[in-house]
């Protein structure tokens, strides 16, 4: 088993992972410390732990909402048929694609 030091919000952590996994647990681990990073400039040192819980919300809102939207695609309640294209023959809606990913970003940004 491989380990793993991770740094969120200036402290170390000492994480194991399975071996192999060490990259993608880092790469996780900077994405953990970014929305740290964004929140402490918001909110200015709250607390480590109200910190950490505030970038997990910020995560789990994230994922919610890339959940919603693949069932909506599935489903077809995008207003295309489900196949992720705007009927036969239709092409995969990237202008809304796009402008729902900014929009998040921007979100996140400001939070």
């Amino acid at each position: 088993m491989a380990q793993v030091n991770i740094q969120i919000n200036g402290r170390d952590y000492l994480i194991a992972c399975e071996d192999g996994e060490e990259e993608h647990l880092t790469f996780l681990a900077e994405y953990i410390n970014s929305q740290v990073d964004g929140l402490v400039e918001s909110v200015g040192q709250v607390g480590e732990a109200r910190l950490l819980l505030m970038a997990s919300l910020l995560v789990a809102d994230e994922l919610a909402e890339a959940s919603q939207e693949l069932e909506a695609l599935k489903d077809g309640k995008d207003g295309t048929d489900g196949t992720g294209t705007d009927g036969p023959g239709g092409q995969l809606d990237l202008v809304k694609l796009s402008q729902r990913i900014e929009d998040i970003a921007a979100r996140l940004e400001s939070a």
